[in-house]
């Protein structure tokens, strides 16, 4: 459950944002949608390792600069 204090006067909008914020970050609806459909073990290390390999290559590109 996710809770969002409100202060005196705080404008709603910023509430709302603030508790979106929380709602993405606890990873429900990513997880909601990796659950509609089955995704094969060996697919999953496939896109995980095509990840990896691509944050590398960022990190690289960052030092070498």
């Amino acid at each position: 459950m996710i809770i969002v204090p409100i202060k005196e006067g705080e404008n709603i909008d910023r509430v709302l944002k603030k508790m979106k914020r929380k709602f993405e970050k606890t990873g429900v609806l990513r997880e909601l949608r990796d659950r509609q459909k089955f995704t094969k073990p060996s697919v999953k290390k496939r896109e995980e390792k095509l990840k990896a390999i691509y944050i590398q290559k960022l990190r690289d590109q960052q030092d070498a600069q």
